[in-house]
């Protein structure tokens, strides 16, 4: 298979037809690599799964011998990406950014190879002059702009739009223009953005990029795309018994689009979505940790949920009893974090437990919670002391 149908065989969109082909041909014959661009705005401090789908196309074009630049979006962060949203989107403070900013390095590299990486911020150059941003305002129309289907939408239904979002895709494109992108990567609701990016590119007298957009990995309640904020995500850097218990939550409906994005290989035709979801869930562990982790983790879930057993690291919790009395709420945020006002909907749902019997009440006497198994959900557990005094 040629190149440019290899690095296109699983994109949704490669724009426009033969581009790809003509920007290798002429990276060839001048002898250097693609500057193959992708942008990621730091809105939450870990990258999902969803992530990877994009992070491992641009590493087969590292592979290929090309360079990836990687932008970390602090200043289009700022902003807040309008893409498939309903409504403004909430802006988070700089330190929030910056703070997320700084994990999204190593955790690209759980995927990317260090060699043939550029990392940069688009704060290098989004800093700009109020004459600077007007001349980029420039390279684009209202009516342009308005072309997106979630600004149509909004448009139509008389929702808010804030003329900062509709600057987004103008800065996104810029960041094109400082890159000098050869080819742009991103979602399929990224595909207005990446196209506009050409437009400003030859705006600024640049050869205008090759667009190449991925299908939308979709979340564990098997309906919506993966999201932090839809908590149907999961996260690269989460401890091996999350990654292996949230994978075999998948709906079965959803296993093979997950053996494709993730995998890069159908699932095994004879295989049921037992095994598949098993086999899944031991191969993502083992690329975001190891094999070791891997055996462990399955193990630990057969342990909880084959076996109904105890798990063998559980984690002690030390709280002292308050007028005579364990507030339940309390006891959940010291074990497991969160807020009172989570906890107490837990609680009501029947989702806490104490060794395996479903707890009813707000607050217990200490006998009836010292030295018992606390459980939150199917996979979180504590043992818990209370206190004397």
């Amino acid at each position: 298979m040629d190149p440019a149908a290899w690095l296109s065989r699983n994109a949704v969109d490669c724009l426009p037809t033969g581009g790809l082909e003509a920007k290798l041909a002429a990276a060839e014959r001048d002898g250097r690599p693609l500057r193959v661009k992708l942008g990621i705005d730091p809105t939450a401090p870990d990258l999902h799964l969803g992530f990877t789908v994009v992070l491992g196309k641009l590493r087969e074009f590292q592979d290929l011998g090309h360079t990836v630049v990687l932008i970390v979006g602090d200043y289009t962060a700022r902003v807040g990406d309008p893409s498939g949203r309903d409504s403004t989107r909430p802006v988070l403070a700089g330190h929030e950014i910056d703070a997320n900013a700084r994990t999204f390095t190593g955790q690209a590299l759980t995927v990317l190879s260090p060699k043939r990486l550029e990392l940069r911020r688009n704060g290098e150059w989004l800093d700009m002059r109020a004459e600077e941003l007007f001349a980029l305002m420039r390279t684009s129309t209202v009516a342009r702009i308005l072309e997106r289907d979630d600004f149509a939408r909004r448009w139509t239904a008389h929702a808010p739009i804030s003329v900062l979002e509709l600057l987004y895709p103008l800065l996104q494109g810029y960041d094109s223009v400082a890159v000098r992108a050869d080819v742009e990567l991103g979602g399929t609701d990224q595909k207005f953005n990446l196209l506009l990016g050409r437009d400003v590119q030859t705006a600024y007298g640049q050869p205008p990029q090759v667009v190449l957009t991925m299908p939308l990995l979709v979340g564990t309640d098997g309906e919506r795309k993966m999201s932090k904020s839809l908590q149907n995500y999961v996260g690269v850097t989460e401890p091996p018994g999350e990654i292996y218990g949230k994978t075999l939550s998948v709906p079965d409906g959803a296993l093979a689009e997950w053996y494709e994005l993730l995998l890069g290989e159908p699932m095994t035709a004879d295989a049921g979505p037992r095994d598949a979801k098993r086999a899944l869930a031991r191969a993502l562990v083992e690329r975001f940790h190891d094999a070791d982790a891997a055996r462990e983790a399955e193990e630990a879930f057969d342990r909880v949920h084959v076996r109904h057993e105890v798990p063998q690291d559980l984690v002690e919790v030390v709280v002292a009893a308050r007028d005579g009395v364990v507030h339940v709420p309390a006891l959940i945020v010291a074990a497991f974090g969160g807020s009172s006002s989570e906890a107490r909907r837990l609680v009501a749902q029947g989702a806490v437990k104490l060794d395996g019997d479903p707890v009813r009440a707000l607050d217990l006497p200490p006998d009836e919670v010292h030295g018992r198994v606390l459980q939150m959900g199917r996979r979180r557990f504590a043992r818990i002391r209370v206190a004397e005094g």
